[in-house]
């Protein structure tokens, strides 16, 4: 099945064939399209599009380079128009702020369609193959994927190397797995502050009784 842009294709491949000899393989400025070559008044019918912006869709896709029809030059105009005929709402008319741009016609395309080939469209391009990793990625996603291991590795090395708690008064070591109030060994509280084991009251370093209370500290 045929569509517009397909029929656009044909008429201007036919009117160029029986312009002059060679004509298809000529260069000519894309303005000749729409009025000089296939313009939409004396080629409606034969187009079948039903309205002028019809008309100018199937232009503009041709012009795009839509199914390989057509090259258009400059390039930036070309993707400019490219980029119209892809919008939900194009400006179908965009063409025309361009005449001068230059179209080439795909000669294997029109030769194909005068010898009466059925699919005379150029195949689509193969897809790209996906771009080859590089080697800074694979070391990001290396790095991610150890990163666990290297942390629970690190947080066990510190723990093994945590230098072990002693009480500043008997200097036995306290124990690491849980909070400590008082030392077990001699009852002081690992903060520094020297406490009567009886009432709590404080000491100085040294004090055999406590001068709060009178009660035997035990410390020699």
């Amino acid at each position: 099945m045929t569509d517009d842009l397909d029929r656009l294709f044909e008429r201007l491949v036919s009117v160029l064939a029986d312009d002059a000899p060679g004509r298809l393989a000529v260069p000519f400025s894309a303005a000749e399209v729409y009025e000089r070559l296939v313009p939409y008044r004396s080629n409606r019918s034969i187009l079948k599009v039903a309205t002028h912006q019809d008309y100018e869709m199937a232009v503009l896709r041709l012009l795009a380079g839509e199914r390989g029809y057509a090259s258009l030059e400059p390039a930036e105009v070309r993707d400019a128009l490219q980029r119209e005929a892809g919008e939900s709402n194009p400006d179908t008319g965009l063409f025309r702020q361009f005449p001068d741009a230059v179209l080439s016609l795909n000669r294997l395309a029109a030769e194909r369609f005068l010898r009466g080939d059925r699919a005379y469209a150029p195949p689509p391009p193969p897809p790209l193959p996906p771009p080859p990793e590089s080697a800074e990625a694979a070391d990001r996603e290396e790095d991610h994927t150890e990163k666990p291991p290297l942390e629970g590795a690190a947080f066990e090395l510190a723990e093994q190397s945590e230098t072990p708690r002693q009480c500043p008064y008997c200097g036995e070591t306290l124990p690491g797995s849980r909070k400590v109030n008082f030392c077990p060994q001699c009852g002081q509280p690992p903060s520094g502050e020297l406490r009567c084991p009886a009432c709590g009251g404080e000491m100085d370093v040294g004090w055999r009784y406590c001068v709060s209370c009178g009660r035997a500290t035990g410390f020699e």
